[in-house]
């Protein structure tokens, strides 16, 4: 799970998340796809078995961060040892965009942690990620990860060769996400924020999303969905994931913060 807040900002606080307020009546056939998807998210909110033991309470201290979530134990399953548990993401190159090319490059705290504190201390990142400080702080955060078995793989989000953003890359299923909703197995998750003030609230972010999910869904053959969980405060965050292609799946409540879930689904992945 992210820190108290999810992604922070992708399109900036002028993205509107809401339409204009006309509703009109329309006769629509859906698609089976659209139809069995929905069917799964209801089905999945009914009560477990009797006989099912119940998950343990997701007990995390505050602020706790990503990388430390996804340290904690799995609730359903494992990996095997050595597995690659991301199917090789340090070799999974640049892709096209409208705005340029696009490459997830992970994370050298050498290289990279001055930028990525200096994010960090952007008082409209820290509202939602809560790692404003010292750049030990930051340090820690992404030590963390690095340290770990591979479930979650920090990136600096490059675009034209430029240092846009910042993304973890996590491997939904064995976080503690998965207490918190009906997860499958390689269920893929996306923390983000832009870090350049320009390039928010003008659609960076909404390109940059859909680019990383069709990412993972080309290079994680075994992956059937893409999940995100920002916080529903942060409106332009859920308006850009939105935008770029993912649906509202439903509330849920994480250690500090009431998140929307977000999932972009293969089978729909060319649809939306």
């Amino acid at each position: 799970m992210s820190p108290t807040g999810a992604s922070a900002e992708p399109d900036g606080p002028d993205t509107p998340a809401g339409g204009d307020g006309v509703e009109d009546t329309l006769e629509l056939r859906l698609p089976g796809e659209f139809v069995a998807l929905f069917g799964h998210d209801r089905d999945s909110r009914e009560p477990a078995p009797a006989d099912r033991e119940p998950a343990s309470a997701d007990r995390e201290p505050p602020g706790a961060t990503p990388g430390d979530a996804s340290e904690g134990e799995n609730p359903g399953h494992g990996p095997f040892p050595g597995e690659d548990l991301l199917d090789a993401l340090p070799e999974w190159g640049a892709v096209a965009t409208p705005i340029g090319s696009f490459q997830l490059v992970p994370v050298r705290i050498e290289r990279d942690l001055p930028l990525i504190s200096r994010w960090m201390n952007d008082p409209a990142v820290a509202a939602f990620w809560e790692l404003a400080g010292p750049e030990s702080v930051t340090e820690h955060h992404l030590g963390s990860q690095l340290a770990g078995d591979g479930r979650s793989v920090p990136c600096l989000g490059v675009l034209d060769g430029v240092p846009t953003g910042y993304f973890e890359i996590y491997r939904a299923d064995l976080d503690p996400l998965a207490r918190h909703y009906p997860a499958r197995p390689h269920d893929t998750g996306i923390h983000l924020l832009i870090g350049g003030v320009a390039d928010r609230g003008r659609g960076v972010g909404t390109v940059l999303l859909r680019a990383t999910a069709d990412h993972v869904l080309d290079r994680r053959p075994h992956c059937a969905r893409v999940v995100a969980e920002p916080d529903l405060r942060n409106t332009p965050s859920v308006a850009a994931f939105l935008s770029a292609g993912f649906r509202f799946s439903a509330e849920v409540d994480l250690p500090g913060k009431r998140a929307a879930l977000m999932v972009r689904d293969r089978a729909l992945s060319k649809m939306l």
